[in-house]
């Protein structure tokens, strides 16, 4: 089955800047919709970002739209977030996961059910 790694998640000061990234295993991105979702403690989980397999546009939440861009690389087989502007209500703990459904070139869902795949998380710590 498919195995996501998050990783680059740490301590930053508010205002600062994090690029996380999301290795799958092999060669596992071809037609997948991939998201990112945080859960601070007690909380939902919450839907971040997403980006189709086309990976030509982007779906953000709106708590994090303008400061966070999503990216992919089919090649490398990794989707990347970059957080801008960093707030410390952005703490928790970020996910990736993969969506096997092909609803066409520019389909994504920001449901957390429709995910077929999730990484163990990496966590991020925004300090004021």
């Amino acid at each position: 089955q498919v195995q996501l790694v998050e990783s680059g998640g740490g301590l930053v000061q508010a205002g600062g800047s994090l690029r996380l990234s999301c290795a799958a295993s092999g060669r596992t991105l071809s037609r997948y919709a991939m998201g990112w979702f945080r859960q601070a403690p007690g909380n939902e989980r919450e839907f971040v970002a997403a980006i189709s397999w086309s990976g030509s546009i982007g779906y953000y939440g709106d708590s994090v739209k303008g400061r966070f861009t999503i990216s992919r690389d089919n090649a490398k087989n990794t989707v990347y977030l970059q957080m801008n502007s960093l707030k410390p209500e952005d703490t928790a703990v970020y996910y990736c996961a993969a969506d096997s459904y092909y609803g066409g070139s520019y389909y994504y869902t920001r449901t957390v059910s429709d995910y077929d795949y999730w990484g163990q998380g990496t966590q991020v710590t925004v300090s004021s």
